[in-house]
């Protein structure tokens, strides 16, 4: 209930955000998942167990999108015990000729019930390339100096996916590196819970009309006599691991 409150109020901000001669050019998007893990980056962001996930997105003139997920996160120690996460994203992005794709985003991470303000702000930049049914692109994510997570946070990845010919399955994959500077150690292990690490993803999508079934495995080179001591650490939750997701969009 508390899901649907949040993404009701996010609708109904990005349409006031909205003017009034625009609306006709804004095309509208919404999403309902679950998972049995939500997994970022290789590591749990739900105390590894089921998390719903709901999002509205709306596409605007000249390239530029705004949209609201909101992921529950299970008193999750790696957010202070929060319910949930609120990610409110603006971001930029078209196709630059010959397959290329550039994106670029800002995105706030608010979370719910938490014990404490362990809010952050995060931005990325992306390029892609498509060929038929195949894609790769690599990516950056920055999250600047912030006393919630400790320092500072950039991570870099590639990734591949390809639709498999005349059926419904898509295969993807992606590797990852996380690296950053720390001021305090204790909340740095939020995102990097043994200092600088590499993350992996291999998974499979069935995709049939708007229905997502997928089945995705994720792994981490962070040693358990790395982890940092740290209530943030979650150290339970970051090891290799085998999810399931269903995801409907609208």
């Amino acid at each position: 209930m508390q899901i649907a409150k949040i993404l009701v109020t996010a609708a109904a901000t990005i349409a006031a955000a909205v003017p009034v001669a625009a609306m006709a050019q804004v095309s509208l998007g919404a999403s309902v998942e679950a998972a049995t893990d939500e997994r970022r980056r290789g590591i749990s962001w739900s105390d590894g167990d089921l998390a719903p996930a709901a999002s509205v997105r709306a596409g605007l003139p000249a390239g530029f999108d705004l949209g609201v997920r909101v992921t529950g996160t299970r008193g999750d120690p790696r957010h202070g015990g929060a319910d949930a996460v609120a990610e409110v994203t603006g971001g930029f992005g078209g196709d630059v000729g010959s397959g290329l794709r550039l994106d670029g985003f800002v995105t706030g991470h608010l979370f719910v019930g938490a014990a404490e303000r362990l809010d952050y702000v995060e931005g990325g930049l992306g390029a892609s390339y498509a060929l038929g049914p195949a894609e790769i692109g690599v990516d950056a994510r920055y999250a600047p100096d912030q006393a919630a997570i400790g320092g500072d946070n950039l991570w870099v990845g590639a990734r591949a996916r390809v639709g498999v010919p005349a059926t419904p399955f898509t295969l993807h994959g992606g590797i990852g590196h996380s690296l950053g500077s720390v001021d305090d150690p204790r909340r740095a292990a939020r995102l990097r819970p043994g200092g600088s690490y590499a993350d992996w993803s291999l998974g499979v999508d069935h995709i049939t009309g708007p229905l997502t079934i997928g089945v995705d495995y994720t792994g981490t080179d962070i040693a358990r006599d790395r982890l940092v001591a740290s209530p943030f650490a979650g150290a339970r939750h970051v090891g290799d691991k085998v999810t399931a997701r269903v995801a409907v969009t609208f």
